[in-house]
């Protein structure tokens, strides 16, 4: 069984470093969907809607189902018919303000319940409350204290939890029962508004059955409740099921303590692996969302058996037992047996029927293993990449166990391995097997290679799919030097070769960088095994703490992403070990130059022809570059915060960076594990003019990008047909409103505060849009204007582009013919993921207005009153 990895809720590996949010300065890159479809936040019906990690939902007293959207920061509204809607909290923009639907902020809420008067109940678990909403949509904060991690005991208002994650409410006492994921206690909120902790004790993890604070609990997150008011928790690490009664007496119900597997039968020998959900019917029954195995698990008379799913990660509807989870995460189940899945990793909700038959309500997967072109493929968590001399993109796909194969036209294949197999076979294409490949690299005759991580070997991939092992013991962890097999590894990750075909590896577990020559013999170049630390020395003398990544510059010297210390190291030929940027375990964001440079788990690690090293910051979850010289900046993203977004520099989005490759153009590739995509970079596009003159900035307004007097480069940009698009009327559009594409007859308003969102597509308005105290947004739209454009009042646009298809790119246009200007004024502001082109019209910007895009092309550029342009 193939390990799976951190999702939006399974919180046991969630909470970070101390972290200090200094101030990046950006060397702004423009990144792109090169491959895979992220997850999403689009409303709609069935498979029109997107999800980004679902977790936990609750069903209100007319069968609509909401779900706690993590990744998208939201709460989402699905009817019985499957028609989704977002209830509360604005998609990719977490926060903590209380507020009215999508005025509202969340923080990767985690799981839901729901009174009798149907008001929700979320556990905030970013923000470290417990937040309310009415059924009417009104958000406020119930318990807690926003950004304040702890476990005082007290009023709602007073009491502090750190990352809360189940939640459950005893109808009959009014009681609310909350797992405290950090804390590894389970508290209860009274009727009256009074916090106490039930069982466990505040920051002491383990696994111990007693009574009230004599109770250990190691992660606990999903909660039920039967009628007896009995409490069952998934207590995630421990990999258990447990109960507590509600005088706070805790038992073990199933699973071994600490021992993750996928075994049936007796309740005391059967294993879980990372349990997260968890439900009780009718009858008493205990149902199990396990996670890590893709399968939900039924407990019954003291003996546990499989009700859904084989084990095998995908996502298949049909028969229970045939049925494909991935990374099942909420469950809830109905009076009449109907259960409800929030399938986190595919970021779908399933459905299974009474009579055991698995369908998928509201979603589209965004992970799998398909082969396919651009947004038509699926990857499922890939982390290493490589390039060969043809501009190929290789991709460790880990949680598929496969090698998969981009060309740069975006057409995805798989080279080597069995999806979602386990193992270390040797074999062309499908017929090897890898186990929990992270990074790889490749050589100058376009071999792969591959560290087998829980296999502990080092494998190498042919152009053709040739898979063999050159190195180690499969599934013999140890510390050995010697040649091929005789050599032993532990859970190696990183891997570079030189161009003399000399291959370095990350050696992760022992601390160590090993080398291959000719003829397989392995010797240890730097660190010494099991020794854990962040010395500097020569050899044997240095001191790793649990290193990833590796790069290689011109000059044979290494780069590694010392993760656990958050510092990248460098390590000559001869073996001598220096902190190149960074500082030991002071973990951050902040750029500058050598020591003054700050890095959170960096992974991926990378060095181009000008030798400069670039790094995928996972913790902080943005691109890095290290001149020679030793000086920080970041490229893209921002400093610990996750989303989905192309775009350029602070505007990018990732789930969680990971990999990282540079070509010898300088072109960056990266891989966003938990979005399913890999990335790539573009020319930085500039404001481009037709004159110097057309160029007009004023009253303290700023231009933070170029402007170059430039040839049109969308000269050929056709105008768009309307064949196939269905003509709607447009006019005032109404708050939570979800517009699809199509021809608007009439002037497209959004006023009043609105809150408005664009399905994807093309939207051709001819007679223009106006947006007012409002806000638009959308993922894949194009906006084709016919009309006046004018946005006012502090309203906000949030647009971006589609990856594919004419207008790829593509935010907001018009036809080269029409001379109808665009308008930003009242200090609104607009984010715009891709370009902007008025070829013959003026866009004027002002009374503090910004706008955030990728690229403007435009006859006349106006900035006046502080207003501002910026990528």
């Amino acid at each position: 069984m193939k390990p799976k990895l951190c999702s939006i809720v399974v919180l046991s590996a969630c909470f970070a470093n101390p972290v200090s949010h200094a101030q990046s300065v950006y060397e702004p890159y423009a990144l792109h969907t090169l491959a895979g479809t992220a997850p999403g936040s689009t409303d709609g019906t069935g498979s029109a809607a997107r999800f980004n990690g679902p977790g936990g939902m609750a069903l209100d007293s007319a069968g609509n189902l909401f779900v706690a959207d993590g990744g998208n920061h939201t709460i989402r509204k699905v009817t019985p018919a499957g028609v989704v809607t977002t209830f509360a909290g604005l998609a990719g923009v977490p926060g903590t303000s209380d507020g009215t639907g999508g005025a509202a902020r969340f923080n990767g809420p985690a799981y839901l319940a729901i009174d009798p008067a149907n008001n929700l109940f979320v556990t905030d678990s970013g923000n470290n409350t417990i937040r309310k909403i009415t059924p009417s949509g009104v958000v406020t904060t119930f318990a807690g204290q926003a950004g304040i991690a702890g476990h005082a005991d007290g009023s709602a208002a007073t009491a502090t939890f750190f990352g809360p994650s189940g939640i459950v409410i005893n109808n009959n006492t009014g009681t609310i029962y909350v797992s405290d994921a950090g804390n590894n206690t389970i508290r209860a909120i009274s009727s009256s508004g009074t916090v106490s902790t039930l069982a466990g004790s505040p920051g002491l993890g383990g696994h111990v059955d007693g009574t009230g604070s004599a109770a250990r609990f190691s992660v606990p997150v999903g909660l039920a409740l039967d009628s007896s008011g009995n409490i069952y928790v998934a207590d995630n690490v421990n990999s258990t099921i447990r109960t507590v009664t509600p005088a706070g007496v805790v038992n073990t119900l199933a699973g071994t303590p600490g021992q993750r597997g996928f075994v049936n039968g007796p309740a005391n020998t059967a294993r879980f692996s990372q349990p997260n959900g968890v439900a009780v019917d009718s009858s008493g029954n205990v149902f199990v969302a396990d996670s890590n195995n893709s399968v939900i698990r039924e407990i019954a008379g003291g003996v546990v058996t499989t009700f859904a799913g084989t084990g095998k990660p995908g996502s298949a509807d049909g028969a229970a037992n045939s049925a494909l989870f991935d990374l099942p995460g909420g469950i809830t189940v109905t009076p009449s047996g109907t259960f409800y899945i929030a399938d986190s990793n595919n970021s779908t909700i399933r459905v299974i029927s009474p009579s055991a038959v698995v369908s998928t309500l509201a979603g589209s997967p965004a992970a799998g293993n398909v082969d396919g072109t651009v947004s038509g493929a699926r990857f499922d968590f890939p982390q290493g990449i490589a390039l060969d001399a043809s501009g190929n993109a290789y991709v460790a796909d880990t949680n598929a166990a496969t090698i998969r194969k981009i060309t740069p036209a975006g057409v995805v294949t798989t080279l080597a391995g069995s999806p979602y197999g386990f193992g270390n076979a040797d074999g062309t294409g499908s017929a090897a097997t890898f186990a929990g490949v992270r990074l790889i690299a490749s050589d100058s005759a376009g071999n792969i290679y591959v560290p087998n991580t829980l296999a502990h070997t080092i494998r190498k991939v042919t152009p053709s799919g040739v898979v063999t092992t050159i190195a180690g013991t499969a599934f013999t962890p140890g510390s050995a030097d010697g040649t091929g097999s005789a050599a032993l590894f532990k859970n190696p990750r990183g891997i570079a070769v030189d161009l003399s075909g000399v291959i370095y590896v990350v050696d992760s577990d022992n601390n160590t960088i090993r080398k291959i020559t000719s003829g397989n013999v392995v010797t240890t170049l730097a660190g010494s095994p099991g020794k854990f630390g962040t010395a500097d020395g020569f050899g044997s003398a240095a001191r790793f703490a649990a290193p990833r990544g590796i790069g290689l510059d011109s000059n044979g010297n290494l780069y590694v992403a010392d993760s656990d210390s958050g510092v990248i190291r460098k390590v000559t030929p001869a073996g001598m070990v220096t902190s190149f940027a960074g500082s030991p375990f002071n973990f951050g964001s902040a750029d500058g130059t050598g020591a003054g440079a700050q890095f959170d788990q960096p992974i991926g690690v990378a060095v181009d022809s000008n030798n400069n090293v670039y790094v995928a910051d996972t913790g902080s979850n943005i691109l890095r570059k290290i001149t020679p010289a030793g000086t920080t900046t970041t490229l893209a993203g921002l400093p610990f915060t996750s989303g989905t977004l192309d775009g350029i520099g602070s505007s990018v989005r990732f789930g969680s960076i990971r990999g990282v490759a540079v070509s010898a153009a300088g072109i960056v590739y990266v891989t966003d594990a938990s979005n399913h995509v890999v990335k790539v970079s573009t020319p930085l596009t500039l404001i481009i003019l037709p004159a110097q003159n057309a160029l007009q900035i004023s009253g303290g307004s700023t231009l933070n990008v170029p402007a170059v007097v430039a040839p049109d480069p969308l000269i050929g940009l056709p105008a768009p047909s309307t064949n196939g698009l269905p003509a709607l009327p447009g006019g005032a559009i109404p708050n939570g409103a979800m517009l699809h594409q199509g021809v608007y007859q009439n002037q497209v308003t959004v006023n009043g505060g609105a809150v408005v969102h664009f399905g994807p597509g093309l939207y051709i308005l001819k007679n223009g849009i106006n947006v007012s105290a409002s806000t638009i947004q959308g993922d894949g739209v194009t906006l084709f204007n016919q009309g006046t454009m004018t946005v006012s009042g502090g309203s906000m646009i949030k647009l971006t582009p589609p990856a594919t298809g004419t207008y790829a790119g593509i935010t907001v246009f018009q036809a080269r013919e029409d001379t109808t200007e665009a308008t930003i004024s009242g200090g609104s502001e607009s984010v715009l993921g891709g370009t902007f082109y008025f070829p013959n019209a003026q866009v004027t910007l002002s009374g503090g207005s910004n706008i955030k895009l990728g690229s403007l092309d435009v006859s006349r550029l106006s900035l006046t009153g502080g207003s501002s342009i910026s990528q």
